[in-house]
Order: structure tokens, then C-alpha cells, then sequence
């Protein structure tokens, strides 16, 4: 392939990823999160399958185009999942574990691409994910459906008391998450109905044939009387749109402060620039973004989501105007160690909290188009950079002479998104409900 012919086929998987993001939201609303897991596995197997046998450009792309349907679907439903299977206390800490799964795969493919980068040999590492995707679809099949989706969207309070039970262990009491499920709706007696200790052990008696039959309910209202809200109805109603503009803020500091400039571009940004070779400073790169996010799994729950948020961008920020000088004077060493400083703060909140953020800021009636809205707008900001940085950054660098001028731009936005952060941003943490997040009285309409 020529240069132009790669960089589209490289390209058009965020195009994808951006469609399944949009197509995710509505479709976990309405038939559940397993099933829509089960949708993206599908994805992965065809794409993956179709990349690896590929004889031809067009070929390819389609494989590229439906891996990234699965991405960017993934991206969406899995954080949410996530956090609705978690217990409160922790699931900052639980929805790291995204970021942390990501992170793996691109140390696992780096690695991969490392040893395979020649000849025919790239089919063997497209293949592996075809594996991946086998297995990944198989183990679907082991987990059980969200308890807060069966209580608030399907209306079946037992059921989800059920699966929620078989999670957190018998001997858990669960009158409090149970709560959150009804709570906040201004109907007292739905709420009151599902905590009720003695109703809900005789629910849990029953059989198990009594049990699978639904709650008689209208079929578009949530549990918690309020209906269903779409992708486009979130944007539009002033209730939710603070929420949106949140999250499509944070998700556009995730991209926009740089982290792609490095991890995309690496190979050809440092080649020559640092004393190792630059395929190696590639998937070393990787390898610290990964094992920072472990070590910072705990600081969402014990620090807040904002202020690691806030200490991600200004520390990138930092990183980025220090990248900036190394490069432009020739400072190798220094270039190297910025490089780890700026990957180490992006794991240390930009990378994992913007994904636990967006199912915490709005409720279960909105958190599939919110969801929807906070990976659009990743997967545009990542297509943005991984796009227009070389460009701009070759433009910059033959007008000015040198080189790491395009980190000055990222340092610029790192001031921007601080603030956006800072005077915008609610923190989650700790609070029962997108109600108490934002300090509002529900509307009930």
C-alpha cells in the first residue's frame, strides 16, 4: 500500500469505532447490555476474520471498519456495565479496569507487532484477534445480565435482586442499591416497594418459573417512571445537557491533550531522536501507560474523579511544554523522560476516569444516549489527532526549524481543559445518584 492508501485504512477504524459508539447507546437501552456484548463480539469475529484473509485494499478496509463497529460499541457498553456491577464503594477503582483492558491489548499487539512487523507475517497478528474474539464472545455466555437494566428498564425488580445477589454473595444485604433503582423519582411507594426487606424475601422465594415473568409495566417507561430518553432528546432537554457538555469535554481533554501524538506516532516522532530504537520506545510507552493505570486503579475512590482528572491535564500539560523544549534543543534524555511523565499522568486520571464519569453524571434513563454522546465525541477527537498532528506538526516544524512544536499547542489546551474542569466538572464520588451529583431535585414529568 502506499502512505496515503495506509493512513486511510488505518483511519477509517475510528470511522467505525464512531458509528458503533452512536449505534451503542440506544441499542444496550433496549435490548440489554449482554446482548449488545454479545452484538460487538460479532464484530470483532468478522472484522478480525476479514483482515486476515484479505486480499485486496477494499477488503481490508471493511475488516478495519467492522472491528472498529465493535470498539467503539464496546467502548460504550462495557464501561457501563461495569459500573452497574460494582459494588458503590468501588467502582472507581472497578472502572479502571476499561482503561486498564485497553492498555493491555495495545501492549499485546505492540508486542505482537513487534516480532511480526515483516513480510506476510502481519496476517498472524490480525488472526490472534480473531482468536480473541472467539473467546471473547464464549465468555459472554458465562456472565449474567445488568441487575440495574432488568429493575429500570425491563421493570423486573425480582429478577435483578436475583442477579445482584448471586454478585455481591448471600449474605450481603442489598436494600440500599436496591434504592438507587427507584429513588429519586418522587414515588415514594415504588421505592418503599422495592426496599421493603419482607417483600423482597418473599420474592426471592418464589419459583423460579415466578420469577421470569416480568413486572406488568408500560413497556416504554423505566421502573423509575421516567421514559427512556434518545440520543438526540438528551442533547435538547436542559435537564441533561449540562451532563453532555461535561462529558463531551473530558472526553475531548482525553484526546486532545495529546496522548495519541505519542502512541500512534511514536515510531516516526522519536526515530532518531532518543538513543533506543523508536519500535522499542514504542511498546515501552505502552507497557508504563499499563502498569500506571494499575497502581492508580484505588485513587478515583480515595482522591475523586475530578481531582485526578485535574492533575492528569495540568501534569500533561507540564509534560507536554517540557517535550516541547527537549525536542527543540536536543535534549535526548530529557526527551525520554518527559515522554514517561506525559504517558504516566495520562494514566494517572485522563485515561481511565472519563469512562467512569459518563455513567455517573446522568441517570439510568439517559446513561445509554450519554454514554453514546461521551465515545462520539472520543472517537472524533481521536480521529482529529491521529489526522491533522503529523501534519500540523510537520508544518510547524519547517516553518519554525527544529522540531516539537505541536506540543506547544497540546500545553495550550492542557491550560483550557483545566479549567473546564475545574469550573464545570462536578465530582461523582460519593454520591448515590446523578441527582446528588449536580444538587437538583428531580423533574418528574
Amino acid at each position: 500500500m502506499s502512505k496515503a492508501t495506509f493512513a486511510t485504512v488505518a483511519a477509517i477504524f475510528t470511522a467505525g469505532g464512531l458509528v458503533g459508539a452512536l449505534a451503542a447507546g440506544p441499542l444496550c437501552s433496549q435490548y440489554g447490555r449482554k446482548i449488545a456484548m454479545q452484538c460487538t463480539a460479532v464484530a470483532f469475529v468478522l472484522g478480525s476474520t476479514l483482515g486476515t484473509l484479505a486480499g485486496s485494499v477494499p477488503l481490508l478496509a471493511v475488516g478495519r471498519i467492522c472491528t472498529g463497529l465493535g470498539a467503539g460499541a464496546s467502548t460504550v457498553i462495557v464501561p457501563l456495565y461495569i459500573s452497574e456491577i460494582s459494588p458503590p464503594k468501588s467502582r472507581g477503582f472497578f472502572g479502571v479496569m476499561t482503561q486498564v483492558s485497553v492498555n493491555t491489548g495495545i501492549v499485546l499487539t505492540q508486542l505482537l507487532g513487534y516480532f511480526l512487523s515483516y513480510g506476510t507475517a502481519w496476517r498472524w497478528i490480525l488472526g490472534t484477534g480473531v482468536l480473541f474474539a472467539a473467546a471473547h464472545g464464549l465468555g459472554l455466555l458465562l456472565i449474567p445480565e445488568s441487575p440495574a437494566w432488568l429493575a429500570c428498564h425491563k421493570g423486573d425488580v425480582t429478577s435483578a435482586r436475583r442477579v445482584l445477589q448471586k454478585i455481591r454473595g448471600g449474605d450481603v444485604n442489598l436494600d440500599a442499591e436496591a434504592a438507587a433503582w427507584g429513588a429519586g423519582t418522587g414515588d415514594a411507594a415504588t421505592a418503599a416497594a422495592i426496599v421493603s426487606s419482607e417483600e423482597e424475601q418473599s420474592l426471592l422465594a418464589q419459583s423460579d418459573a415466578e420469577a421470569a415473568v416480568p413486572s406488568p409495566r408500560n413497556a416504554t417507561t423505566l421502573k423509575s417512571g421516567r421514559a427512556p430518553v434518545g440520543f438526540f432528546q438528551v442533547v435538547r432537554d436542559p435537564f441533561y445537557r449540562p451532563a453532555i457538555i461535561a462529558v463531551i469535554g473530558i472526553m475531548f481533554a482525553q484526546q486532545i491533550c495529546g496522548i495519541n501524538s505519542v502512541i500512534l506516532y511514536s515510531v516516526s516522532l522519536f526515530d532518531g531522536l532518543l538513543p533506543i530504537s523508536s519500535a522499542l520506545v514504542t511498546l515501552l510507552i505502552s507497557v508504563l501507560n499499563l502498569l500506571i493505570t494499575i497502581f492508580s486503579a484505588p485513587l478515583p475512590d480515595r482522591l475523586g474523579r475530578k481531582t485526578c482528572l485535574v492533575m492528569s491535564i495540568v501534569g500533561q500539560g507540564t509534560s507536554s511544554l517540557g517535550l516541547a523544549l527537549s525536542i527543540l534543543f536536543g535534549a535526548k534524555i530529557l526527551s525520554a523522560l518527559f515522554v514517561a511523565l506525559f504517558v504516566a499522568f495520562f494514566a494517572l486520571g485522563l485515561g481511565p476516569v472519563p469512562f467512569i464519569m459518563a455513567s455517573e453524571l446522568v441517570g439510568q434513563e439517559a446513561v445509554g444516549a450519554t454514554q453514546s454522546w461521551a465515545l462520539a465525541a472520543s472517537y472524533l477527537a481521536t480521529f482529529l489527532v491521529a489526522q491533522f498532528f503529523p501534519i500540523v506538526n510537520k508544518a510547524l516544524n519547517d516553518r519554525f526549524g527544529g522540531g516539537g512544536w505541536a506540543y506547544f499547542i497540546f500545553a495550550s489546551c492542557a491550560i483550557g481543559f483545566a479549567f473546564f474542569v475545574s469550573f464545570y466538572v462536578p465530582e461523582t464520588r460519593g454520591r448515590k445518584d446523578a441527582d446528588e451529583v449536580w444538587g437538583r431535585t428531580r423533574r418528574v414529568d
